[in-house]
């Protein structure tokens, strides 16, 4: 049997070369608050690139971002990514959460230009005041402060870009307005994926691409994002947790093989960067960062 590539390296060299990051979700009740902080500590000690918090549809959950973000800061030394949109705002409102971010030390920002507040599948229609894209909304940043600043990437085309060479085109005027890097939307099949670096590589883009790995800790619920923002499931992995809502024991160990049959197998292509998104749950991405060989100093 064939020895892991990320086993592979670490036993020859006693180190990994994987960078990790990893995404939550701003908490709206003391429970989910509660359960946030437990994933946040439990993932801390592996010392990620950063931890981003996202930012709610029209900018609802602003003022959480902004606290969870400073916290996360400043009980963990982690470096702590606030994401933000420009949906239903004016420049100068953006501006100003902006400035708030570079007040409190955050030096990172997750620039997206965001879902309306209607729903994913309606179009998006700028603020008359506001930022009119993505690549608009880094440019804003980068005249404020010298950020790192990350993108959204879409390894099956963004739902309402018309072709691929509009989607490529608007990932390379992000990248080229002063993004450090862009992170993929979830997806499933790596071959999307490599599509993406293929397709970007022709157009001149050499910023990384970080693939964004969605463990799934419910197959219904996950089913349900990615039908809204465009991320197709596989037939095989469909098949595989079929009849499996009432088993939550087999449903974690099957989501365990499906997640890390797609992380190694990017490590095997040679990637070295992940982004995973943890939907507040620290299980399956600890034991992902494990097979990695990411652990806590």
């Amino acid at each position: 049997m064939n020895e892991p590539a990320a086993h592979r390296f670490s036993r020859q060299t006693g180190a990994h070369p994987f960078e990790v990051s990893f995404e939550f979700f701003p908490p709206k009740t003391d429970v989910m608050e509660e359960r946030f902080w437990e994933s946040i500590h439990k993932l801390a000690p592996l010392h990620p690139r950063f931890v981003s918090v996202t930012y709610g549809a029209g900018g609802s959950t602003r003022e959480r971002t902004l606290r969870m973000v400073s916290q996360i800061k400043a009980e963990t030394g982690v470096d702590a990514a606030a994401h933000l949109t420009c949906v239903g705002a004016s420049r100068e409102d953006v501006d100003k959460v902006v400035h708030a971010y570079k007040t409190a030390g955050i030096k990172r920002i997750v620039a997206l230009r965001g879902d309306p507040i209607e729903g994913v599948g309606r179009p998006f229609v700028p603020h008359p005041e506001g930022y009119t894209s993505a690549a608009d909304l880094v440019a804003g940043i980068r005249k404020i402060g010298d950020f790192d600043i990350s993108v959204a990437a879409y390894p099956e085309k963004h739902p309402q870009s018309p072709n691929w060479d509009a989607d490529i085109d608007n990932l390379k005027r992000k990248l080229d307005a002063g993004a450090t890097r862009a992170i993929t939307q979830m997806y499933f099949d790596n071959a999307d994926y490599f599509r993406l670096l293929d397709r970007a590589g022709k157009a001149g883009i050499t910023a990384p691409i970080v693939p964004g790995i969605q463990p799934i800790h419910s197959f219904k619920q996950i089913s349900g994002f990615a039908a809204r923002c465009g991320a197709s499931i596989p037939e095989w992995m469909a098949e595989r947790f079929e009849g499996l809502d009432e088993d939550p024991e087999t449903h974690a160990l099957v989501a365990s093989a499906v997640a890390a049959e797609q992380v190694l197998e990017l490590v095997d292509q040679g990637i070295k960067q992940f982004h995973f998104f943890t939907l507040n749950r620290s299980n399956l991405v600890l034991a992902l960062a494990r097979l990695l060989g990411v652990r806590p100093a």
